[in-house]
């Protein structure tokens, strides 16, 4: 099954707050209104303000708030961030080469899921996912503004960083 890391998870929902509350937020700000794990949350928003995703805000009432336009940041730039490269298939490597490429008879279907995925990541924006979802089994509306965070299905226990989180979809 095709899962996020918990750090690529936690990363999409601190990009999503700081992309609806502008200028910025603290990360005891963002973990406390969705329930994240204080330690874990910072050292994600360290590595995003590092790959030129978030920029630190200074001062009494410091923390982050978005490098670029929310338009402009897609979910593979988080996940990469995060994680480093997405391999679909253990017979890929670092490179995306399969390393059984001589008798691998479904290299090519692979390589055309693996390179579907990484287009769909690389064209969903930040400023989409921060767009009211509405529909059938949306909790989006209903939901009081310190739970809203509606791309999981279901609740999870708390994350230690490295299970990994469902990919919506």
């Amino acid at each position: 099954m095709l899962k996020l890391s918990k750090k690529a998870d936690y990363g999409l929902i601190a990009l999503r707050h700081l992309a609806l509350h502008r200028p910025g937020a603290s990360a005891k700000q963002i973990a406390r209104q969705y329930g994240l794990p204080l330690p874990m949350l910072s050292k994600v928003l360290q590595r995003l303000a590092r790959h030129g995703l978030l920029a630190p805000v200074y001062g009494t009432n410091g923390g982050y708030k978005l490098a670029r336009d929310p338009r402009q940041i897609s979910a593979l730039e988080v996940v990469l961030a995060m994680d480093g490269p997405v391999i679909l298939a253990s017979c890929f490597d670092r490179q995306g080469r399969c390393t059984q490429s001589a008798l691998c008879t479904v290299k090519a279907p692979l390589r055309r899921i693996h390179e579907g995925i990484l287009r769909l990541l690389g064209g969903i924006k930040i400023a989409e996912l921060s767009e009211p979802v509405e529909g059938p089994g949306s909790t989006e509306a209903a939901a009081p503004p310190a739970r809203r965070h509606s791309h999981r299905a279901r609740p999870s226990p708390a994350r230690s960083g490295n299970e990994q989180a469902d990919l919506p979809g």
